[in-house]
């Protein structure tokens, strides 16, 4: 930054202020997909691989559900990793159904388009 001088750091500050309001102003806000999980689980692996194609549509969090601050998802799904939530509602269970994944991503990018 020591090599901006005069009107380049003002550029500088009005291209960050501009890149900062282009960021906020952004309308896509990508849904969470929640992935139940616990380790081993190579159905969990195989969903993994499975959505790989589709990461740039959403973010992917995963709760492990033998830590002890999740034991109400563990007694809930134990027998059923892997299980996914989309933006906090149930989605699907066991297998990534791509068609279901894909609907309810196409609903929400047009909801947040203002479809």
């Amino acid at each position: 930054m020591l090599w901006f001088q005069g009107n380049s750091i003002q550029f500088a500050k009005y291209s960050f202020r501009l890149f900062l309001r282009n960021l906020s102003a952004s309308k896509t806000i990508l849904p969470v997909l929640t992935l139940f999980t616990k380790d081993p689980c190579p159905l969990c692996d195989e969903a993994k691989e499975v959505l790989e194609p589709y990461k740039n549509r959403f973010i992917l969090q995963e709760v492990d559900i033998t830590l002890p601050e999740n034991s109400v998802w563990y007694e809930r799904y134990k027998f059923d990793i892997p299980v996914f939530h989309l933006n906090g509602e149930f989605l699907m269970m066991h297998r990534v159904n791509i068609s279901k994944l894909e609907k309810q991503l196409q609903k929400l990018e047009q909801q947040g388009t203002g479809g």
